[in-house]
């Protein structure tokens, strides 16, 4: 992917309402892979006090949408399945790594795993349906 790109989707991403709400940052992207990351704090969490579910799947869901939308065409998710391992530790930086596992005309599948540090907090795979029309802002 080129230089050109690489800035339009940091910039995409940097504007983008639900990603500066919970501080969500793309720190890499390549065709067929994103890399995002996430400060877990109190505001992050669920009722109990741990993190909320949510929070999790949005980091996850934000490293597949530049994941699965760094080809030419618009690609919408049909399927995500999460498996959360464990909670991670407040104040903890949460990393998002969605990678392109198969791609075909129509789908294609991916595996975004959220660590902290080494640790796997969720793993998750995702299937999109790639649509006809181009992404407006490339």
């Amino acid at each position: 992917m080129d230089e050109e790109k690489k800035a339009i989707f940091f910039k995409r991403v940097e504007e983008e309402p639900l990603a500066r709400l919970l501080g969500i940052r793309l720190k890499d992207v390549d065709e067929g892979y994103a890399l995002c990351e996430m400060e877990y704090t109190e505001r992050l969490d669920n009722i109990y006090g741990s993190a909320h579910g949510g929070a999790i799947f949005s980091l996850i869901d934000e490293a597949f949408e530049i994941s699965s939308n760094s080809h030419e065409n618009i690609a919408v998710a049909l399927n995500m399945n999460v498996t959360y391992m464990r909670p991670p530790k407040k104040g903890s930086l949460l990393t998002a790594e969605s990678k392109e596992v198969n791609r075909t005309k129509r789908t294609a599948s991916y595996t975004i795993w959220v660590r902290e540090g080494d640790q796997p907090i969720a793993l998750c795979q995702a299937l999109v349906f790639i649509k006809e029309q181009r992404i407006p802002f490339l």
